[in-house]
């Protein structure tokens, strides 16, 4: 058995009912979406890396779930893997946000055409935004060879819309040294951004 529907819009890995962490000063349901196209060495969710993974729960489920509770939460967070994967990720925001939820959205800047849609329908409140590395160290980090230009795009995108946000970095000294981390101080500077929020490597959830 899997939490797919066949009326589902997104394909969901996992789901915390309530969280205090993932969009700071705001008490959330967060929705951790299946798939994603990079390949981070030290990516903390690996289960959510496949995007035809059988679905843990239903977005139907989640939604109705938030319908009951209405009011007792702030908002919600799309995660991952990398919700901007879900081509009905759109429609899941204006179903929460129809709940009277606020949604934040966490992403690595993967898709940034997806990322415009939503910001230039002023569907996003809040952004925790994954800068992976400088420029030069993100095919060393993804895995993947396009991956710096896709984030550049994205980044220039969310630093115009004027939608809150947090930039943070995964720093595993496997990969990033103190050289590429003021490179990428320099890089987002250059950007219009300021530095980001470090998070030390952490192992792979179980």
């Amino acid at each position: 058995m899997t939490g797919e529907g066949a009326g589902d819009v997104i394909r969901i890995g996992g789901w915390s009912r309530l969280s205090t962490c993932d969009w700071p000063g705001r008490l959330v349901t967060t929705v951790f979406c299946q798939g994603c196209p990079w390949r981070c060495g030290y990516c903390h969710n690996p289960g959510l890396l496949p995007a035809r993974a059988p679905a843990a729960v239903s977005w139907n489920e989640v939604l109705g779930h938030l319908a009951r509770r209405t009011g007792l939460l702030d908002g919600i967070v799309f995660s991952g893997g990398e919700p901007l994967l879900q081509r009905g990720l759109p429609q899941a925001v204006r179903e929460a946000r129809a709940l009277g939820l606020e949604v934040g959205l966490h992403t690595g800047g993967a898709f940034p055409r997806r990322l415009a849609r939503l910001l230039d329908a002023d569907l996003l409140d809040w952004v925790g935004f994954d800068v992976k590395a400088p420029p030069g160290r993100y095919e060393r980090v993804t895995g993947v060879g396009h991956a710096a230009a896709s984030a550049e795009r994205s980044l220039r995108l969310l630093l115009a819309s004027g939608v809150p946000h947090q930039l943070r970095t995964t720093v595993d000294p496997a990969l990033l040294d103190a050289p590429d981390m003021a490179d990428l101080d320099d890089w987002l500077a250059d950007l219009g951004g300021t530095p980001t929020h470090r998070q030390t490597v952490r192992p792979p959830a179980a």
